[in-house]
Order: C-alpha cells, then structure tokens, then sequence
C-alpha cells in the first residue's frame, strides 16, 4: 500500500509540474505567422505563395490579413486549401463583391462580399476557423487600428476591404471602419501579438497607376496610398523575419481576369525564397541566410528581402 500511494503522488507531482519544465532539453519550431497585404486583384499572388508553402510543408500557425489578404487568409484558415483557392480565383470578378451605389462616401457598396464568403467559407466567425487569424481595419473617426481575432468574421473582413473613394465604409459594432492598409499595409505586427516567433510577410509594391499618367480620380486615390504605403513601410518591415515580393508590376488593380499569371507570380517569388524560408523557420539544410539592413529599422532581427526576377 505504502509502494502504492508513493506512485500516485510521484505521478501527481508530475503532472501538476509547470509547464516550462515539461520537455526540458526537447526542441521545438519556432510558431510562423504569415502577413498577407493588399492589394485588390493583384492580392491573387497570395494564393500562389500559399501553393509553395504548402507543397514544401512549410508550417504556418497564425496569419493575419489586410484588404485583400484578409479575404484570402479567411479562406486559408478555414481550411480551404491552395487549389481551390485557384479555383475560385479563376471565375471571380470585381462585379462578385462590388455594388454600384449613389453616395457621397464612396462609388460601390461592397456588401455583396458577404455573400461571396458565405459561399467561400464554412465558419461564421473567428471562434470556428481552424488557424487563428487577425483581420485589420481604420477606424475612420480616430485614425486607429483594429484588429479583430475573435467575433463574427464577415463584417470584419468587408471593413479591412473597404479602400476609400471606392467603397463605402462599413459600420461594425456601431462605428465605420475602413480598408486597413492605412494602419496596417503588411500585418506583421498584429502576427507578433498572437504569439507568431518568425513572421513571413507578403508585400504587392506595384503602383496603382501606369507611367503614363493616372485614367481618372480613383487612379489618383489609390497612387497617393501607394506613394504612402511605400514611404510608411519600416514598421512593419521591422517585425517581418522574411518578405515576399510577387512581381505584379504589368497588373492594374482590377485585373482579376489574370488571375493564373497573378498567382504565378506568388509561385516564382516563394520558390526562389524557398532556401531562406526554410532557414528563416528553422530548419536545416536551408542554405544561408541572406540579409539585408532597412533604414529606420528597429531591433537587431534581420530581414530578408526576397525579391523574385521578373518572368
């Protein structure tokens, strides 16, 4: 009896151990969060990165996502895998979730998204996703970022999509939001706060507009974000680990009828990264780690730029 009760309490010491102490000595990966920006049709290179990590079994644990990058990282997180992304990618069009309306707060209503992602996804809100997400939007009265990681997932997703001029804003939980590219271009750093230890970060860098001068008022809107994007970059840069950056440089905006070579250009821009995407996340045999300093950076982690040659 006395052998017996001395093995329980062995057992229940264990167990209640704290779990810092648990596994000692065992390695573990680093959690990867993967930052997915705007970009309107362009954002259509995500799917194609996320192709490449998933066929080199590149773990992803959390992923966060702006406009576009919300829509698709919604997706991802739901389980809907690469391919049938494509798929989906390959017949949807602007007049999906965009409504012309008469209002002086924008051209178009993009409430019809609701009833894109009704048919896209199977969760209804953060809670069911599988993958934990974070979806970001500005808040339009203080300037503000929110982030959502919980909560009905559709509205959430319509106001980080909500590009000024173009669409009206969308009022979640009694206050209006709008695209989240103002706060947040590239969401890393909403990965850091989930718990993600390496960020890999998506950036569209193309300009809105073509060399040969803006068409109309919402090519003049959308390069002035873009002049902005770029000039307000080093934050973000600064909690990224590795950054993609798909050639999209020959696509306008609204070019969703490109989508196979859009998504290509994700392709080649993951593929050509692959060595410093492994070594980012750990694993061996993953070649060295080519760095790059920022200006403005902060903090003593490198940044790796990977930038794909055009195709």
């Amino acid at each position: 009896m006395g052998n017996l009760v001395r093995s329980v309490r062995v057992f229940v010491k264990e167990f209640t151990r704290e779990p810092s102490h648990r596994g000692e000595g065992t390695s573990r990966r680093p959690r990867i969060g993967l930052a997915l920006g705007g970009g309107f049709a362009r954002g259509l290179a995500h799917i194609g990165v996320l192709k490449v990590l998933e066929e080199n079994r590149i773990p992803i644990d959390f992923v966060a996502g702006t406009s576009v990058g919300s829509i698709i990282g919604a997706a991802y997180c739901d389980g809907v895998s690469p391919r049938e992304l494509e798929e989906v990618a390959a017949s949807v069009r602007f007049r999906d979730f965009a409504r012309l309306t008469i209002s002086r707060l924008g051209l178009c209503s993009n409430d019809r998204m609701a009833v894109l992602l009704s048919r896209l996804l199977k969760a209804r809100s953060f809670e069911e996703l599988r993958k934990p997400l974070a979806v970001t939007a500005t808040d339009f009265s203080t300037g503000e970022a929110r982030v959502w990681t919980s909560g009905p997932l559709v509205d959430p997703v319509r106001a980080s999509c909500a590009y000024p001029g173009i669409f009206l804003p969308v009022r979640v939980e009694g206050r209006l939001y709008v695209d989240g590219l103002l706060v947040h271009s590239v969401p890393t750093l909403p990965l850091r706060d989930l718990g993600a230890e390496r960020v890999l970060a998506v950036y569209l860098c193309a300009k809105w507009a073509k060399w040969n001068g803006p068409r109309h008022v919402f090519d003049v809107i959308g390069q002035c974000f873009s002049i902005a994007q770029d000039k307000m970059s080093a934050q973000w840069q600064a909690a990224a680990n590795l950054i993609l950056t798909p050639d999209v440089r020959n696509f306008s905006y609204d070019a969703f009828e490109h989508a196979k070579p859009l998504i290509e250009s994700g392709e080649r821009a993951a593929r050509q990264a692959l060595p410093q995407l492994r070594q980012c996340i750990g694993e061996a045999g993953g070649g060295e780690l080519v760095t790059k300093t920022l200006a403005g950076r902060a903090g003593p982690s490198p940044v790796v730029i990977a930038k794909p040659s055009a195709a």
